[in-house]
This record gives C-alpha cells, sequence and structure tokens, in this order.
C-alpha cells in the first residue's frame, strides 16, 4: 500500500482534513481537491491508484467528474461520497460506473479505508491478470 496515491475531492474542509489524516496515518499519498475542477486538474497531473469523489461540490460536482472518466477509460477505481442515502443519486453514481458508495451520515471513516483496501486490492488482482502474471 505503501506509494498508493488517493485523491480525495471533498469541498467540506473538516471532512478532507480528516480524510487525509486517517489516510496518510494509514500510509497513504494524499492529495485533495475541494471541487470537480480541482479534481479534474489533479487527476491530469498524475492518475491517482483511487479516487474518492463527493457528490455535492461546487463548480463542478462528483458526476460532472464521473463524466469526463468514464468507468470503461479510467484505469483507477472512483468511491462516491454522498450526504445522502437516496437511491437516485446512488443509481447515478452507478450509472456514470462508481465503484463504491459511501454514505457519509451512515458509515464510518473505518469502513471507507476498508473500501479502499478492497478496491485497491481488486485493482492490483485485475492488473496483474491483464499483464498475464497472475
Amino acid at each position: 500500500m505503501a506509494n498508493t496515491d488517493i485523491l480525495i475531492a471533498e469541498d467540506d474542509a473538516v471532512l478532507r482534513e480528516v480524510y487525509m489524516k486517517k489516510f496518510t496515518i494509514s500510509g497513504y499519498n494524499i492529495r485533495t481537491a475541494q471541487n470537480g475542477e480541482e479534481a479534474i486538474a489533479e487527476i491530469q497531473k498524475k492518475q491517482p491508484d483511487i479516487l474518492i469523489l463527493d457528490i455535492n461540490m461546487p463548480i463542478l460536482d462528483g458526476f460532472g467528474v464521473l463524466e469526463r472518466y468514464p468507468k470503461a477509460e479510467r484505469p483507477f477505481p472512483v468511491i462516491m461520497l454522498t450526504n445522502f442515502g437516496d437511491d437516485k443519486n446512488k443509481s447515478r453514481g452507478i450509472e456514470l460506473g462508481a465503484d463504491d458508495y459511501f454514505i457519509k451520515s451512515e458509515m464510518t471513516i473505518r469502513k471507507l479505508l476498508e473500501m479502499v483496501e478492497t478496491l485497491l486490492k481488486a485493482k492490483q488482482y485485475w492488473g496483474d491478470k491483464q499483464q498475464g502474471n497472475a
């Protein structure tokens, strides 16, 4: 997991700080963005190993970012962050290719860490398979 690059796009400064601390303590390299436009700029600089993406952000929301990086064309998984457990947002996120969903009001940061670890293992597994290493 060392040198794993995680991009966290979250407009809430307090939450951004909490996620950053928790993931840094767990040994990940963290970059952050405050809105969808910043997230796209960060992805263009360097593609992350995983993107943690808030839905509700100013300038460009999480759906807008997902539209720019369709699942079939991006090499990194995306976990959507939302305050809402509503199915409309969830189904739109899944439709746009979100790999997992983190509902802030219902889940702990530990759960978010577990989601990241699971997706990174899967990514590594599929990457090895594609390269013929598995």
